[in-house]
């Protein structure tokens, strides 16, 4: 760990497993919207990513392995050489400033709809549907419907789209891969006891809902080193009506098992900003922090306030930030300076498809029409 050397320990540099950041500062996976139907990252998000290149770290929008795991409209892909080329551009942009990029790796699972797939069902480990909210698919609102259950041959496949994903990423110049095992997709589906009913080898047990995620850690670590794989989990979490009763068990032995790796990073939705259950008091970084000795990333609803209290108690190593980054490009000076924060961005502005909403947030010096 890098050793501190004043009070704004967050602003401070961080050897992230041989990885210079030059601070703990992190952007956060931010689900966008302007890829187009293809899916290719394009010189907008270029732009959007670079004014937001002060982050000590920056995790890319979750990025869809397969075409069988898309579940958002116009989100990019990493399934395609072309997609691949198309990120390189992004990521050599960030790297001109300095600042490394891990691509977020994302399958929708139940969180799909029909419309994405041609009239097939989004698959799951378990034919349970979401309850109580709506898709926005290519046709517009539909309810959610109950998905396909995954046979256990087919699983094998949904891994390697997984490796194939991660040797692409590194193709394409970024830094590592994050695997998304958070907020109600698919991993998330196999580790939660509410989720996934399965009575074969990936199912009932802790260790058999846990086989997924490990089996796609394994494969990813095929082709990267392990101090250069991240991994987001969202134990308080309820969206995507997520919530299982033995949720504090499942999530501290997913924090155990992950241990052995020595990976880069767990990334710990530990913030109650998001929507969250209510089965018991919240999990958080300090109490993963017991079980996992490789840096920690707490995530959801911090301030530059509670982000230095987490660091200093030795809570977490690095913070996340989403929502402060999309109305913020020039978030690490406002913390720096002291600076006053935008207004939070409008929501229905977060998944457009053009710069409104996305690029168009001023800086501050902009805003109060001085220049450092």
């Amino acid at each position: 760990m890098t050793e501190i050397t004043h009070n704004n320990v967050f602003l401070c540099p961080f050897d992230l497993r041989g990885l210079f950041l030059k601070n703990r500062v992190v952007m956060a996976p931010l689900t966008r919207s302007r890829a187009g139907e293809e899916r290719l990252p394009n010189a907008l998000m270029a732009e959007y990513y670079c004014q937001r290149a002060a982050a000590g770290l920056i995790i890319t929008e979750a990025t869809v392995v397969s075409k069988q795991g898309i579940g958002w409209l116009n989100n990019p892909g990493i399934y395609s050489d072309e997609q691949a080329d198309a990120w390189k551009k992004v990521v050599d942009a960030v790297h001109a400033r300095g600042t490394p990029m891990f691509l977020q790796l994302w399958h929708c699972g139940r969180a799909s709809h029909r419309d994405f797939h041609d009239g097939r069902l989004p698959v799951a480990p378990s034919a349970i549907q979401i309850g109580g909210e709506y898709s926005h698919t290519p046709q517009g609102k539909r309810p959610y419907e109950a998905p396909r259950a995954l046979e256990t041959d087919e699983i094998p496949a949904i891994v390697e789209d997984y490796r194939r994903a991660a040797a692409r990423a590194q193709a394409a110049g970024f830094d590592g891969v994050e695997l998304h095992a958070a907020n109600g997709y698919l991993i998330d589906q196999f580790l939660q006891s509410k989720t996934n009913h399965r009575t074969d080898r990936y199912g009932g047990t802790l260790e058999n809902r846990y086989r997924f995620l490990d089996e796609i850690v394994r494969t990813v670590l095929s082709v990267l080193p392990s101090g250069r794989v991240g991994v987001h989990i969202a134990p308080n979490g309820n969206f995507n009506d997520m919530g299982s009763p033995d949720f504090r068990e499942t999530f501290l032995y997913v924090a155990k098992c992950l241990n052995q790796y020595g990976l880069a990073y767990l990334h710990v939705v530990d913030g109650l900003e998001f929507g969250f259950h209510e089965l018991g008091p919240p999990m958080t970084s300090g109490e993963f922090r017991q079980v996992f000795d490789s840096p920690l990333m707490g995530n959801c609803g911090y301030t530059q306030a509670t982000a230095e209290a987490s660091i200093q108690q030795g809570h977490a190593d690095l913070i996340s930030f989403g929502r402060p980054f999309i109305s913020n490009p020039d978030l690490v000076e406002r913390f720096t300076h002291g600076w006053p924060l935008n207004p939070p961005a409008d929501q229905e502005v977060w998944y457009s498809f053009d710069e409104k909403g996305y690029t168009d947030f001023p800086r501050y010096t902009e805003r109060v029409g001085t220049r450092l």
